[in-house]
């Protein structure tokens, strides 16, 4: 008999996000006459930028004559693309050399992937509230978990306890879904702890490029001994616009080695490695032109005035419920508003008065989490006319 994976068992049945749909499908199908804002999921709205687009449409062109066709490419990505991203990173002051770079089909898929370098037998560390993914993945993998406490008194960023012994950290910053973002004093208490421990950080900047602070941290290799300890994965869907592209990135050190359970030392960016080469192909040659477009000077500049855009989306929606004395958080180094539901009301109740008595779609927070409990996020990924118009009605009818 072919057994299957039990760790599936102790899984919710579907995806936070996919529950979402189906209650904002039937709602629809119910009430064809209303218009349906979302501002839930965070996938863009805005176009991909000239540069990219220009980029793109060359690579086809490539691709169309046997002269510049290319076929496999290298699993860990283009050298061309490398090389942007190591000259990205130093414009933060961050040295990278091009080995230590992955290119992938997104961050989602490597948060996922990256727990096959790491043993079952690992303790995780996961902040509260979080991205789902990171818990969803270990729960597959049957690991044990400890949960690290966000909320308002620790301005959703929980530090060390040194009373908690974890293998394995995972750290969002700027956060999803609060938008709360780590100091650099704030990180290296992290990769302190993390050294102390012979832990491994993971750290996903997904959001670095909606840092509005210099003082604020892009990477988290600007910590010293970071290389040490920590794995950065970054994503182009928010920075860029490639939700429906795809196409992220993962830094994994030379210097990062630990040991196997037998007390043998293994480097983790061999380990990943090879990893990709065995169960990933690479990303096509055409994205990766457009994600190099990304890096450049045109590129960059397009791609601030689309974060413009949806930061102003973001300071609308904050603006609005502030204005009828609705607590909320985030909105600075990120699209996302994180926000106290109003009335005591729990977060799915928030959910279903706001989508049946305004039309519009959020997220509940208990989705990420148990501290999320009570709250709710909405994004700036909107159009500003749909912003706008939400922000009236979540005013007139919330006032």
């Amino acid at each position: 008999m072919a057994f299957v994976n039990e760790n599936y068992c102790n899984l919710k049945e579907s995806f936070l996000f996919a529950d979402i749909a189906h209650k904002v499908e039937a709602y629809s199908a119910a009430h064809p006459e209303k218009k349906i804002i979302r501002l839930g999921i965070g996938d863009v709205t805005l176009p991909l930028v000239p540069a990219v687009i220009d980029a793109m449409a060359k690579a086809v062109q490539e691709m169309g004559v046997k002269e510049t066709f290319r076929g496999y490419g290298p699993e860990q990505g283009y050298t061309f693309l490398h090389d942007a991203i190591v000259k990205y990173y130093a414009s933060f002051g961050v040295e990278l050399e091009s080995n230590e770079i992955f290119i992938s089909d997104g961050a989602k898929s490597d948060c996922g992937n990256i727990t096959d370098i790491f043993s079952n037998a690992n303790t995780i560390l996961i902040p509260d509230p979080v991205y789902p993914v990171y818990l969803d993945t270990n729960i597959m993998c049957g690991r044990k978990i400890v949960y690290m406490e966000g909320k308002p008194e620790n301005n959703f960023l929980p530090m060390p306890d040194e009373n908690v012994k974890a293998d394995v950290i995972y750290l969002c910053s700027p956060n999803n879904p609060t938008g709360a973002a780590y100091t650099k004093e704030q990180l290296e208490a992290w990769v302190a702890y993390a050294m102390k421990n012979d832990a491994v950080i993971l750290y996903d900047a997904a959001y670095e490029a909606y840092v509005a602070d210099a003082s604020i941290p892009r990477s988290i290799f600007v910590v010293e001994d970071a290389k040490k300890c920590a794995i950065e994965l970054c994503s182009l869907s928010k920075t860029a616009g490639f939700t429906g592209t795809r196409c992220g990135y993962t830094v994994v050190p030379h210097a990062l080695v630990r040991k196997t359970a037998g007390g043998k030392d293994m480097e983790l960016n061999k380990m990943w490695l090879r990893r990709q080469t065995t169960k990933f192909n690479g990303v096509p040659y055409i994205i990766q032109r457009g994600a190099e477009a990304v890096f450049s000077e045109v590129g960059m500049a397009q791609c601030r005035e689309n974060i413009a855009y949806y930061m102003e989306n973001a300071r609308l929606i904050k603006e609005g419920f502030e204005k009828i004395g609705v607590q909320c958080f985030g909105g600075v180094h990120s699209p996302y508003i994180w926000l106290k539901c109003p009335n005591g009301m729990s977060s799915w109740e928030f959910f279903d008065y706001l989508l049946d008595n305004l039309a519009i779609v959020g997220t509940p927070g208990a989705g990420f989490g148990t501290m999320g409990e009570g709250y709710f996020r909405l994004t700036g990924f909107g159009s500003r006319e749909n912003t706008i118009e939400a922000v009236n009605r979540i005013v007139e009818g919330l006032k």
